[in-house]
This record gives structure tokens, sequence and C-alpha cells, in this order.
């Protein structure tokens, strides 16, 4: 078995973790934002059609209005996304205190759960795809939150590692395109969701086989083991580990960003400075929480209007439709192409030796500050492009998309690792994923903005193209903060040397 054959077995173990964790990713953690490709298939089968109604058209002809069940399909993607993001807080919590099998245990019955209800639904029980598609969104994002610790098993890769299986999260949308490829094929929904719901074993054997009990410590103890295998496997508790090592030989050691209430730059490594609450109170966390919710709520309103949108630049040429909906899932799939990227753009200091007095977590930050810039201004050219109402264009915006998806939650996650300490990882990821989704739920006064607007969603689209001018504020502030280090740093070496040589003259 793995595990037996010492360094070499462990080292195919590290690996095997990693390839089947990015292919759980890549398959199954993120398919709820797949939607539009469902929606088509959804509509097919009738789901909420009782909501079309009879209408007369501006030439007078007698057409179907259909809307309000658009509208409802929008709810259900603004419920499961808001759930996806505003539970992972209390899952964050649960994986810090009762580690990976615990927390995957009940990402396995969530998914389970969501998959069997999809199978079971009809068109007469359409209000099913509520509880449904929120039980798979949880589920999934619980599978990525335990998958991104297996980054620290690859040090010198750690970033990369996180961002690539946060872009297999956005590219496993593309299932969705499947299941929607395979219906126009004859293959029924519930036949396709019945299949989703046998691949659970695999998840449960992977929870036994290649995941630890509790959690992946950083960096890696020489005599770690994980698993069910011949050897005894070590149980780490990450908070006792990380106060127990020693500070010299930490990589990945980071202190939390100041608090609000003090302008202190100073690095620290009391455990009042490493608190919960003072890595919340820190501008750090503020300014972060504000990157991402701006941004994500930018792509919500995209993908929760795509099909109603697609309708209307398309005159409702169900054919055209189809086929910008199918090109839109390709390009999602893509995700996992691009998120490694950003990975390799914060950790590319670490192939060279640090400068003098520069510590791990300075040289990560200061890294992080082009991937935090980038990730921005990728957002507000996505959101102009998509603001234009030309269809061809839409190609193009759907590069844009998926490419700035793959880098605003890979690098969100990288973020969090590496300013802020890693037993408060499930935590801090929970708490700025959930209040993130509060934010989110801003999509749906957009929504109906955007109804009372007849349709037309230009002046949304501008509204919110200006709002993800906040992301910027992020990379500016930690490239302030890491030039105030550097200052500091040379203020210190400066009345350093000065000491030195007023001690000579004695």
């Amino acid at each position: 078995m793995l595990g037996c054959k010492g360094s070499s077995g462990t080292g195919v173990r590290y690996k095997l973790t990693l390839a089947t964790g990015l292919l759980e990713c890549l398959c199954f953690a993120g398919v709820v934002f797949g939607w539009a490709s469902l929606v088509f298939v959804l509509k097919t089968d009738g789901y909420f059609s009782d909501l079309c109604i009879n209408a007369t058209d501006a030439s007078g002809e007698l057409g179907t209005d259909c809307s309000l069940q658009d509208e409802r399909f929008s709810l259900v993607f603004t419920v499961a996304s808001f759930m996806n993001n505003f539970l992972t807080l209390p899952n964050g919590f649960l994986y810090d205190h009762f580690g990976t099998m615990a927390t995957r245990f009940l990402a396995i019955f969530l998914y389970t759960t969501g998959t069997l209800i999809v199978s079971l639904s009809s068109k007469a029980l359409s209000f099913l795809l509520f509880p449904a598609l929120s039980f798979i969104a949880v589920g999934g994002i619980l599978f990525l939150m335990t998958n991104m610790q297996v980054g620290n098993l690859f040090d010198s890769h750690r970033s990369t590692i996180i961002t690539v299986y946060n872009g297999a999260f956005d590219s496993s949308s593309v299932i969705f395109l499947i299941i929607k490829v395979l219906y126009e094929r004859g293959v029924s929904l519930r036949s396709s969701f019945f299949f989703l719901l046998a691949c659970n074993l695999i998840h449960l054997l992977r929870t036994l086989f290649l995941m630890p009990k509790s959690h992946i410590p950083y960096p890696i103890p020489d005599d770690y083991k994980y698993g069910m295998s011949c050897a005894k496997s070590h149980s780490y508790n990450v908070e006792q580990y990380e106060a127990e090592r020693d500070p010299s030989s930490d990589r990945g050691r980071s202190a939390a960003a100041e608090p609000l209430e003090t302008d202190t730059l100073q690095l620290t490594e009391n455990s009042e400075k490493d608190s919960f609450k003072s890595c919340v109170l820190s501008w750090f966390f503020l300014w972060h929480l504000i990157w991402l919710s701006a941004m994500q709520l930018r792509h919500y309103f995209f993908i929760g209007t795509l099909n109603p949108m697609l309708n209307r630049l398309a005159n409702h040429d169900p054919d055209t439709v189809s086929e910008y909906t199918n090109a839109f899932a390709f390009t999602q799939f893509c995700g996992v192409l691009c998120a490694p990227w950003n990975g390799l753009l914060m950790d590319r200091h670490k192939r060279k030796p640090l400068d003098p007095g520069v510590s791990e977590r300075e040289a990560d930050l200061r890294s992080s500050v082009l991937s935090l810039l980038l990730t921005s201004l990728q957002c507000l050219l996505f959101s102009i492009c998509a603001s234009i109402p030309f269809l061809p264009l839409q190609y193009f915006t759907f590069i844009l998309q998926v490419l700035n998806r793959s880098f605003l939650y890979g690098g969100n996650a990288a973020f969090i690792s590496i300013a802020f300490p890693a037993r408060h990882f499930g935590k801090l990821y929970g708490l700025v994923m959930s209040l993130s989704a509060v934010v989110s739920l801003l999509q749906y006064p957009c929504f109906a903005l955007n109804k009372v607007l007849g349709g037309d969603p230009l002046y949304v689209n501008i509204i919110l193209t200006v709002l993800t001018l906040l992301a910027f504020i992020h990379p500016v502030y930690v490239f302030v903060h890491c030039r105030e280090l550097a200052k500091q740093r040379e203020n210190s070496q400066s009345i350093l040397e000065a000491s030195m040589e007023e001690t000579k003259m004695y």
C-alpha cells in the first residue's frame, strides 16, 4: 500500500493526493456555476413553465412572456450562490475545530442529498431546485476547502497548487454543459444526476485513504503521514504545531496585519497579535473583503442573467442562444488552465534567495501585489465588455470572465494563507466568503432594477462597473504596506550600524 515504502511511497502518496484532489475539484466542486447550461435543460423540461403567460408584443402579435420564469431561475441561482459562500463561515469553524475527515463527511452528505433531490425533481416539483442546488453548492465548496491544504505538501509550489485547485473549481461548471449535450442526445436529466450521485463513492474513498483526519501542517514535518496505510498516521493540531515549531524554519509564517485602531506596521509573533479577532479587525481583511465582494457581485450578476441576456441579444433564437451557452460553458472549463498563471506570479520569488532582512511573509506579500492588481484590472475589462450589447463581443467577454474568476478565487485563498496564521485559515476563509455572500445578495435588487428598466441591463452594468473600481484599493494598500516595512527595515539597519560605530569608538 502507499505509505509503506518510506520516502518514495510518501512521495507517490503526495502526488496521488494532488492528482485526485484536482480531479475532484474539476468534476464536482463548482458545478453549480454552470447554471446557464442547466437552465437550458430545465426550461426544455418545463420547470417553472407555469409562470409563462400569453402576452402581446410591441408589434401586436400574440406571444409568450416568460420573464417571471427567468426571474425564478435567477432566484434559484441567487440562493445557491449565497448559500455557497455564506455557510462557508460555520463550515470554516467546523474544519478548523474538527478537521478534514468530519468536514468531508458533511460535504459528501450534502452533495449526495442535492444530487438525489435533482434526480427526483420534475416539472411539478420545480421548487425542489432551491434546496437541491444549495446543497450541491455548499458540498462543493467544502470539497474545495479541504483540498486547498494539499498545497502544504509542496512547499515551493504552495500558492500555485492553491490557485490550480480554485481554477479546477471554476472549470467544473463544464459538467452542466456535458449534461446539456447528453440531454440533447437523449440522456435524461435524471440519469445524469443519478450518475453524479453514484460518484460520491469516489469522495468517500478519497476521504478515508488520501486525506488527513485532522489537517496537513505547514511546513511538513519529516515524519508526517496521513490517510489509512500500514504505517501509523500522525494527527497534527495546527495551532499547537505553529506555537511549538522554530519560527526560523517557518516559511509560511504570517502574523496578522495591523488592526484598524493602530498605525503600527511591525510584524509581531505574539499570541495577541495573531488572534482571530486581530485578523478580522485588520486593514488587510477589510480591503481584501471589499476586493472579493465587488468582483464577485459582478460575476454573479453576469452568470445569473446570462440566459435572458443572450435571448435578448439573439432575438430569442434558441439555436443561437444554445451556441453561445455552449461557448460560455466551454470557456469555463479553461479556468483550470488559467489559474496556474496566478499561482506562478505569487510563487515567483521562491526560486530566488531572499534579500537580507526580508522575511518570508514580506516576500510573499510583495509578490501578491501584482496578482491582486492584475485581477482587479481583468474584472474591470470584463465588466466593460459585458456592458456592451453586441452579441459577437460576448465571446471575448466569456474569456475575460473565466480568466478573472480563476484569478479571483485562487488569489483569494492564496492571499489569506499568506497574510494570516494557518490555524485561522478555515475561519477567515469562511468569514470572508460569508460576508461577501451577504454583499452578493445585492444581485437580486439588481435583477429587479433590470426588470424595471425593461430587461435592458446597461444601467445596472454601468453601476457594477463603477463598483469594481473599489477593488483597486486592496493592491495599493498591500504595496504601501510592503514599502513601509522596507523603510522600517532600512531605518532599523541604519540605527544598528550607527550603534555599532559608536561601540567601536569606545
